[in-house]
């Protein structure tokens, strides 16, 4: 496939003929004006799976051959112009789009296989999902390739996808939408049943997660199918028969065995009408049967046990979270010196310690932080008190209560918001610059648009080199009769030293992206000073602070970008 750098002068002449727009999109969704577009146009093609790599001009230089281009556009994100991975091209003619299709789908570009389809004009029929099926027991070597060519006999395909896990793994089943209902039919009665890379594979009409929600609690107010364990495995079939057939007709029992016929300690009881069914639920789960305690309850598929387990996980989850919420202390900026003893030895004269954790690397090195978990939350809160910011081994200890990462980052995702809200709208009488209680200065790291911490600001007004180089980036002076900050007078080098080294570390991270790479920056320089200065220096702590403030920042651009949306 061709890349950017094999466009000839003619293709980029035919580019700039093309109405092809830069502009950004927030989820994959059309603006007013492209919809009217794809309205009008009947060979507007969704062009998904790309790499991030992937131009306006890559996809001309690809798509151009095939027929008449009218337009092209890759869907980048309103805030980093990154692109989101998917683009929409324009033919003139319909012919043109379906030999796209017929020519380029699932092909690579820049490395990656794409996957194109039509787009659907009326929203309607998307969101009732006429003519979509559901493939389910799919080998794993059948892929997006295969499938549409599987399903493609049978009339024009809209979309085909292979679910696949995390790794690019295919997940067994997959969907198929259809132009017309009655292909999406003709399909569902051809290979439902058929043998698919030697596995009898399901075909059938795509059910809609509500609909199946709705047929579940169908299913759990009027069921007929038991699921029995606890089986002592001396019981017979006969035994296990006569021991249901009591409460009503039954229209299948079966007791799972193992190879050499015994039981396995399970089976399943299918009743002809519900009444029956809960009347053995009520007089047997719990009884005694043959020296063990039945359990007797309602059968449930899979994916109902898988879920109901996550919830009981989740819950549990929950539960030691809120149990831990006040006493666990984390502790970090631990020098390499502390071991779990000496852990112990310092923070048992607040009180019960109930456990202790010191974080290692795979080598067994301590990663300089750990957790104390102390009987109550006053023991726990005099801890913070007096040890936090107490020298151990020559350094500065941090010591808080434990938060969980979604917490550390919805946090700095919030203060993240808040700086930005403080910077455009400051509080009524304040100069601009001023924004409230201390001064408000832009960052001056490329693409940075957050504030500075005040703290910064005083240094920067005692070092006449630092004011000319913070001038020099257009950040405004104090006016005059407001004095500088020299509330937090920290020791050479300073912040802005510190984080010219660390805007270089931080670009590296972020592949040269200059608006995120500057506010990851500014959040990371809002750390206590002993902190940001350890950014430097350990990398196992650089690695975790950059993840929780690059994910607040994430956060914080879909928020803008739903907004803008």
């Amino acid at each position: 496939m061709s890349t950017t750098s094999d466009l000839t002068d003619k293709t980029v002449e035919q580019l700039e003929k093309l109405s092809i727009n830069n502009g950004s999109e927030t989820a994959p969704t059309t603006t007013s004006e492209d919809s009217n577009d794809m309205l009008t146009n009947p060979a507007s093609l969704y062009v998904g799976e790309l790499d991030p790599s992937v131009t306006e001009a890559v996809l001309y230089d690809i798509f151009s051959p095939v027929g008449p281009v009218s337009s092209i556009r890759v869907c980048r994100d309103a805030i980093s112009k990154n692109s989101l991975g998917y683009a929409y091209v324009n033919f003139q003619d319909y012919e043109s789009g379906k030999r796209a299709i017929e020519q380029l789908n699932y092909a690579p570009i820049n490395g990656r296989p794409c996957r194109i389809m039509w787009v659907q004009r009326d929203p309607s029929l998307r969101k009732r999902g006429a003519g979509n099926i559901f493939i389910k027991n799919l080998d794993p070597a059948i892929d997006n390739r295969a499938l549409f060519d599987t399903f493609s006999a049978f009339g024009d395909i809209l979309s085909c996808k292979i679910s696949t896990d995390e790794n690019g793994n295919s997940r067994g089943f997959g969907f198929v939408h259809f132009k017309e209902e009655s292909d999406a039919k003709d399909a569902i009665e051809a290979i439902n049943g058929m043998l698919l890379n030697g596995r009898e594979v399901f075909v059938g009409p795509h059910v809609s997660r509500k609909e199946r929600q709705t047929k579940l609690e169908e299913l759990k107010t009027n069921f007929t199918n038991l699921y029995i364990k606890n089986i002592q495995q001396d019981v017979t079939l006969d035994e296990f028969t006569k021991l249901f057939e009591k409460f009503g007709k039954t229209t299948s029992i079966v007791l799972a065995e193992d190879g050499e016929h015994r039981n396995k300690g399970f089976g399943f009881v299918n009743f002809e009408n519900h009444e029956d069914a809960a009347k053995a639920v009520d007089e047997l789960n719990g009884n005694e049967f043959h020296g063990l305690k039945l359990f007797v309850g309602r059968a449930q598929k899979r994916y109902e046990r898988s879920q109901e387990l996550r919830k009981q996980y989740e819950l549990a989850k929950a539960e030691k979270m809120a149990k831990y919420r006040s006493v666990n202390l984390f502790v970090k900026n631990l020098a390499d010196s502390i071991d779990d003893e000496k852990l112990v030895e310092l923070f048992s004269p607040y009180g019960t310690i109930t456990s202790t954790k010191l974080m290692r690397d795979e080598n067994g090195n301590s990663k300089g932080f750990g957790f104390v978990c102390f009987e109550t939350p006053e023991e726990a809160n005099r801890a913070i008190a007096e040890m936090s910011q107490r020298i151990v081994a020559d350094k500065p200890l941090y010591v808080a209560i434990a938060q969980r990462k979604d917490e550390r980052r919805s946090k700095l995702a919030q203060e993240f918001q808040a700086k930005n809200n403080m910077r455009f709208f400051p509080p009524a009488g304040m100069p601009a610059q001023f924004g409230g209680v201390a001064p408000v200065m832009y960052n001056i790291y490329p693409g940075a648009n957050g504030p500075v911490p005040p703290q910064m600001a005083g240094r920067f007004m005692q070092h006449p080199q630092m004011m000319n180089k913070q001038m020099s980036y257009g950040v405004p002076a104090p006016q005059q009769g407001f004095p500088p900050r020299n509330d937090f007078m920290m020791p050479q080098p300073t912040k802005q030293i510190i984080g010219e080294q660390l805007y270089e570390k931080v670009s590296k991270k972020t592949s040269g992206n200059e608006a995120a790479a500057g506010k990851i920056t500014g959040m990371l320089l809002e750390l206590p000073y002993q902190e940001v200065h350890q950014l430097l220096q350990d990398e196992g702590f650089f690695e975790k602070q950059f993840a929780d403030a690059k994910a607040a920042y994430e956060n914080f651009s879909k928020e803008q970008a739903n907004a803008a949306a």
